[in-house]
């Protein structure tokens, strides 16, 4: 695991008129404040990466459809630097994500569906304290193509 990612198993409630999908509270271990929370909707197959947030924390969880979610660390005093971790999220695998300042992150939208990611954030979003590569910015060792395995 990248260090400083927390990964948390997320709760659904069922009942005869739906669900309810639990997402973050603020007695939640990972909750420092809140800042915004906002939906990206991506379509199949389309690719939001890289960024990374200089002091904002993100609370990923996808509420609709599934993405391959990529994390990417280049700290220079990291335990775990030049680690990448992809993860498979969506109402099946339902989790929570909370990645720290300072990590490379970004996300694919698979499968046939358009997908819908949550993200609660400690801090409004600011573009100045963002940063931006490509999908294939060969500075991060990914490729985001279909692996037939």
């Amino acid at each position: 695991m990248i260090d400083g990612v927390v990964l948390t198993p997320l709760r659904q409630i069922f009942d005869e008129r739906g669900k309810v999908m639990h997402m973050l509270r603020e007695d939640s271990p990972v909750f420092s404040r809140f800042g915004e929370i906002y939906f990206s909707y991506t379509h199949p197959g389309v690719v939001k990466a890289w960024h990374l947030h200089k002091a904002t924390t993100l609370n990923y969880a996808v509420i609709y459809g599934q993405i391959k979610f990529v994390l990417y660390d280049d700290r220079p005093e990291s335990s775990t630097r030049g680690e990448i971790q992809e993860f498979f999220i969506s109402p099946e695998n339902y989790m929570l994500i909370t990645v720290p300042p300072m990590i490379w992150n970004g996300f694919k939208s698979v499968g046939s569906t358009a997908s819908i990611v949550a993200n609660c954030t400690d801090l409004p979003h600011s573009p100045n304290e963002l940063q931006r590569r490509s999908p294939s910015d060969p500075g991060i060792p990914y490729d985001w193509a279909l692996e037939h395995r």
